[in-house]
């Protein structure tokens, strides 16, 4: 089982951060760039062609990534291919900035920059213009966001505000999952995987035409894990996981001014974990086996239209979510979205683009004996607006973009988000670039009205002298605020040579009304029995500071046929309490972030069918709680026949058998170790 002190840090940080945390983010749009039908092999573009990929999510519009004046990456599909990441989240490791740590088979805690954490709210992710946060804390339950990996055309990673596009949640970063158009996905594809941890997992797909200028394609995709151990036993923690998903994609594209696109998908998966819930009888806490499920479903119509000078898009969709969770919670959410968008040229070096959003959430939940929200049903409309403009001065040498976000909250009422970037080239091959933004973090629906049973304190001890058990819980807060950002970025990109490019990204963030548990006055409650004292511990915002560092991310083509990537990220980050704060913990969303991470990967082409790719990658140590750092060897050998045939065989962790990642916070389940795996894929593409 765990230790000691794994035990006392989880209990400290779950008091910490108190109740899930939330920001609202609206608008959901991109203009969907042009694809190319069959994916590009990295070992055989030129960093030429790399820095002129094209990316959507710094300007809703297409721009080459050598002209973005953000800290953006572009994970392409044939990195994760070559990589042999089996989820986003693991693809999510090659990005320089984002801590990916992995709590147990079926949790993570993903973020950007800082603050990481199971239900880190600061962190906006869309999956084509659909954005997949939770209204009840603003974050990714990434158990339930999936999609057919071979159909991703890029991942598109903003470290750093994107408020002012985005919306809200888009504080320290955005990821936008793009999947390929129909017309790219014009064959039938079959996979079929496992491994010591992924136990079997199965993909299908198929695409077609229909009529002249109607492209189409299915899917559907399953996977089963086994369960996982406790760390340094082979004791099982009960988190296996299994799901299924099936989705469809319709893309009309005329050679007229209009496009349109059609797309849905569902889902279902089930889990399992070891939760320990609080009781206010002896043991006056109970360990078990817990089991929970998510469904639901999504479907996504957008429309293009293009005019002489300008460019329109209407984008609309709606999703459901079930979420049951046996023990704790039960929720059932419905969003709908609208999104509007138009781009147009004032004048040959100016481009204006601005939209309107609107957004219903309705939601409505079941509370337990441990975790309840009132009111139980609630409905919440959201409006937004934005505009921003690039003018291009001296020759498109110097680049000024200018623009603002306006959102509307019931929580908050409004909120004005801007921002300012400059992108200077100095020369064809370089260039540097610096951006000032405000970003806020609106409450969500647990901080209003959550109450979280945390611990229970046993009677007539030393920290309990009264007859009653004395219950910490954590409650939401109808004073609670939003959270603040003022962002200051400055970066530098480099083409040294045909072989080598190199990018370099720096930050300092100022972060205001930070959330903190503050006690509140102690009160008897007499249901359910026995009588109990509750101590608790209310939402606030009396917490600042700031955080600083910076990434690099090379790329060298040693020879024509070997690709040799790197990143190093380093984070420092220095927050702390208003003088009239009584929250009586550290400030320990300081110690979940590693100071120091890096990674260096290898791509080879041994012969004309034969692929082999090796990573590195180290993760410091989480002085918060407790866990030391790690180095983690990956290898993955691919070989691909003419007939569209391809076997891979790969491995993680060689160096050590177990590591453990991460602690679980808010809901105590858990941790388990991440073990040495072995995992094998057969693909044949039909065409």
């Amino acid at each position: 089982m765990l230790s000691t002190n794994h035990q006392n840090v989880g209990f400290a940080r779950r008091i910490l951060l108190l109740v899930l945390l939330a920001a609202v983010s609206v608008t959901t749009t991109f203009a969907e760039a042009p694809q190319n039908v069959m994916p590009a092999d990295v070992t055989q573009m030129s960093m030429e062609d790399l820095m002129n990929v094209q990316v959507t999510s710094v300007s809703k519009r297409q721009q080459k990534l050598a002209d973005a004046a953000a800290a953006i990456f572009v994970i392409t599909q044939e990195d994760i291919r070559r990589s042999g990441a089996t989820s986003i989240p693991e693809a999510l490791r090659m990005v320089p900035g984002i801590q990916v740590a992995r709590i147990d088979e079926n949790k993570w805690a993903i973020a950007s920059r800082g603050f990481n954490g199971r239900f880190d709210n600061k962190l906006l992710v869309l999956i084509d213009g659909r954005s997949v946060y939770t209204p009840l804390f603003s974050g990714v339950y990434w158990n339930v966001q999936d999609v057919m990996l071979e159909d991703v055309d890029r991942i598109e990673v903003i470290r750093g505000p994107g408020a002012t596009l985005w919306g809200a949640n888009a504080v320290d970063g955005v990821i936008n999952i793009i999947t390929k158009p129909a017309r790219s996905t014009q064959s039938a594809l079959v996979t079929a995987a496992g491994g010591t941890e992924e136990r079997g997992a199965a993909n299908v797909r198929y695409g077609g035409k229909l009529g002249k200028d109607t492209y189409y394609r299915a899917y559907g995709k399953y996977f089963n894990f086994g369960p996982s151990v406790y760390p340094s036993t082979d004791i099982s923690a009960n988190d296996n996981w299994d799901a299924w998903r099936g989705g469809f994609r319709t893309d009309w594209t005329p050679s007229g001014p209009n496009s349109i696109t059609l797309q849905g998908d569902i889902h279902r998966s089930k889990f399992g974990e070891t939760l320990t819930v609080p009781a206010l009888t002896a043991p006056f806490a109970n360990t078990f086996a817990n089991h929970g499920s998510f469904s639901g479903g999504n479907i996504l119509g957008r429309w293009n239209h293009s005019f002489d000078n300008s460019s329109m898009s209407l984008q609309m969709y709606y999703d459901h979510t079930n979420i049951i969770d046996d023990s704790l919670f039960v929720d059932r959410q419905n969003i709908f979205d609208v999104d509007f968008q138009h781009g147009f040229h004032p004048g040959d070096h100016q481009e204006f683009v601005w939209g309107l959003g609107y957004r219903g959430i309705n939601d409505s939940n079941q509370s337990s004996a441990t975790v309840s929200i009132q009111p139980n049903q609630l409905t919440l409309n959201q409006f937004s607006a934005f505009a921003q403009d690039e003018v291009s001065l001296f020759d498109k040498r110097l680049r000024v973009t200018l623009g603002s976000k306006l959102e509307h909250t019931e929580f908050t009422g409004f909120e004005v988000e801007p921002n300012a970037r400059l992108l200077w080239t100095l020369t064809k091959n370089q260039s540097v670039w610096t951006a000032v933004s405000r970003a806020v973090r609106t409450p969500a629906i647990t901080e209003e009205g959550l109450r979280l049973n945390s611990a229970v304190i046993p009677p007539g001890t030393p920290t309990n002298p009264t007859p009653f058990p004395t219950v910490v819980a954590v409650l939401g807060s109808h004073q609670f605020k939003s959270e603040d950002l003022l962002a200051y970025e400055l970066g530098y990109r480099v083409q040294v040579s045909s072989n080598f490019s190199a990018d370099i990204a720096t930050f300092y963030n100022n972060y205001t009304h930070l959330r903190t548990a503050e006690p509140g006055l102690p009160f008897v409650e007499g249901t359910p029995i026995p009588t109990d004292i509750v101590a608790p511990f209310v939402a606030a915002n009396k917490m600042h500071g700031g955080t600083y560092g910076g990434e690099v991310f090379a790329d060298w083509r040693i020879l024509p046929k070997w690709r040799l990537l790197g990143s190093y990220s380093y984070l420092q980050m220095s927050l702390r309490k208003d003088p009239t704060s009584l929250d009586p913990l550290p400030d320990n969303p300081a110690g979940s972030s590693p100071h120091n991470q890096f990674y260096i990967r290898s791509s080879v082409d041994l012969t004309k069918h034969f692929e082999h790719d090796f990573t590195v990658r180290y993760v410091d140590r989480l002085q918060g709680l407790n866990i030391p750092s790690y180095t983690s060897v990956d290898t993955h050998f691919t070989w691909k026949t003419a007939s569209g045939l391809e076997l891979s065989i790969g491995s993680q962790n060689l160096l050590n058998n177990r590591h453990i990642e991460f602690l679980p916070d808010f809901i105590n389940t858990s941790p388990t170790e991440v073990r040495r795996t072995v995992y094998g894929s057969i693909t044949w593409r039909i065409d």
